[in-house]
Order: C-alpha cells, then sequence, then structure tokens
C-alpha cells in the first residue's frame, strides 16, 4: 500500500479559495478504482494549511491518479493561490488499525 501525505499552504485571503479548490478533487478522486483513501485537512491554528491524506492500492494506482485531467487542472488553478511549494511525502504502510465504522 502506498501513502501520500502532501501539505500545502494557501497565501493570505486565499484561503477559503483554495479550500474550495482542494475540496473539489473528493468526488473525483472517489471514483477512482485504487484509490482507498484520500482524506483533506486542515490545520486547527493556520486556517490556510491544508493536508491530504492519501493511500493507494499500488503505485500504478497513484500514477493513474497522477495523470488524470482533474489533477493537472487542481494544480493549474492552486498553483496561483500557493505561499511555497507544496510539500509531497511518498510512504510505505507497514502497520495500521482497521477502518472503523
Amino acid at each position: 500500500m502506498i501513502v501520500v501525505v502532501a501539505i500545502m499552504k494557501a497565501q493570505a485571503g486565499k484561503e477559503q479559495e483554495m479550500e474550495d479548490a482542494l475540496r473539489s478533487m473528493i468526488p473525483q478522486v472517489e471514483a477512482e478504482e485504487g484509490t482507498l483513501q484520500y482524506a483533506l485537512h486542515r490545520a486547527r491554528k493556520d486556517k490556510g494549511k491544508f493536508l491530504f491524506y492519501e493511500k493507494y492500492r499500488d503505485k500504478d494506482a497513484l500514477n493513474v491518479h497522477g495523470a488524470t485531467p482533474y489533477f493537472a487542472e487542481l494544480f493549474a488553478k492552486i498553483g496561483p493561490m500557493l505561499d511555497g511549494s507544496p510539500t509531497i511525502e511518498i510512504m510505505e504502510e507497514i502497520a495500521a488499525i482497521p477502518p472503523k465504522g
């Protein structure tokens, strides 16, 4: 299983616009067969800092996600709103509790 953690910061005054753009990805990504989890988070102390926590079945599923037109459209849209470059870490899950509920 592949895990991606992506952290992005919006420029001052662009926080809501960035959140709206990031939220718009959720329904599109939900249809991806190999995407197991795709969760957007916002920092409690910094309303302009966002984190995506993503789980993919395998590297091929991650590659499919990264090649979608809506992924490219998102980064074209949020690029001018970013305060600095995003931090993106690709991890391998080694242990976890099972999803509840």
